[in-house]
C-alpha cells in the first residue's frame, strides 16, 4: 500500500507539472523554481508534513520535496544556532541530496562522454 500511495502522490506531482508546461507559457525552469518555492511554503505553513507522512518518497523525491528539505533543515538549524541556523540549516538538511546529484552526474558524464552543442 505504501507504493500505491508513493506512486499517487508522486504522480499528481509530477501532472501538475506537466499541465503547467501544456497549458501555461512557463518555462520549464521557472516551473522548477516554483515548485522549490511552493515545497518552502507548504512546509512553512504545515501543510507539507502530512503530504510526507501520507506518500512517503511519492512527497520527497520529486523537486517540491527538495523544497522540504530546505525548509525542514533552515527550522531545525534555528532551533539549534538560532538566526545564523536559518543560513546555514537549508544546506546542510539538503547537503547529502546535492552531493549524490554531483557525484553521479559526473560518473554518467564519464560513462557517456558528453558532447557540446
Amino acid at each position: 500500500m505504501e507504493f500505491i500511495r508513493a506512486f499517487i502522490v508522486g504522480g499528481s506531482i509530477c501532472a501538475i507539472g506537466q499541465i503547467l508546461i501544456d497549458k501555461t507559457k512557463l518555462t520549464p525552469a521557472r516551473i522548477l523554481v516554483l515548485f522549490v518555492i511552493l515545497g518552502v511554503f507548504l512546509t512553512a505553513i504545515g501543510l507539507y508534513e502530512p503530504l510526507v507522512k501520507y506518500g512517503g518518497a511519492g512527497a520527497t523525491v520529486p523537486i517540491p520535496g527538495f523544497g522540504y528539505a530546505l525548509a525542514k533543515g533552515a527550522m531545525k538549524g534555528v532551533k539549534e544556532n538560532g538566526l545564523l541556523g536559518a543560513f546555514t540549516g537549508g544546506i546542510t538538511g539538503t547537503a547529502g541530496g546535492i552531493a549524490a546529484a554531483v557525484f553521479f552526474g559526473y560518473i554518467i558524464a564519464l560513462v557517456f562522454n558528453p558532447k557540446g552543442k
